[in-house]
């Protein structure tokens, strides 16, 4: 099969899981299930997907779970996260490692039980972020989905503007969920 074949078939994949995603709204499933959905669907790691939740001016983690005791990150701050939601523009980087950004959250430990885990404290080489809002704009969080590697090139394959568009769709239905309202149990 040509790689434009292989293409289009990851695209239909993945695109059968994002709508996996709003067959789970009527569920009211857990954060932990929905970007774990996510992950399958833009074909990475659990480690490498982000949720993050506005609650009185700043962002928080709501997945992955280690990180929600981790802290805030201030919507006025630098953090890629954070310009996200204050400019409610997406952002696909393929070259991140170039990018400033707060790198504090990657050394964090996460997926204990995950089988790989040489990935999940590796640095994170590829990134996408998407404002996760109402359809009146009003900003609710942020997410993220990531590659991660000691290089680029060991980190897969370049984020397309199509994946970029998986998570933008995947983002209107996470503003649905009710884990995003500000104040929900997570």
């Amino acid at each position: 099969m040509s790689s434009t074949g292989n293409q289009g078939f990851a695209t239909k994949a993945a695109k059968a899981s994002v709508a996996d995603l709003e067959s789970m709204l009527s569920e009211s499933p857990s954060s932990d299930r929905v970007c774990l959905k996510l992950a399958q669907a833009l074909r990475v790691r659990r480690s490498e997907v982000a949720l993050l939740r506005l609650e009185k001016g700043s962002l928080r983690f709501i997945f992955p779970p280690e990180l929600r005791s981790a802290g805030v990150l201030p919507l006025t701050g630098s953090a890629v996260a954070a310009r996200t939601a204050a400019t409610q523009t997406p952002l696909l980087s393929n070259t991140f490692m170039r990018v400033k950004h707060v790198s504090l959250f990657e050394a964090v430990k996460l997926g204990a039980g995950e089988e790989d885990q040489s990935q999940e404290q590796m640095p994170i080489q590829k990134i996408m972020s998407v404002p996760v809002a109402r359809s009146g704009g009003n900003v609710l969080g942020v997410v993220q989905v990531s590659r991660k590697g000691l290089d680029a090139s060991l980190a897969g394959t370049d984020f397309t503007g199509e994946d970029l568009k998986q998570l933008e769709r995947a983002a209107e239905i996470l503003a649905r969920m009710p884990f995003m309202q500000e104040g929900a149990e997570i």
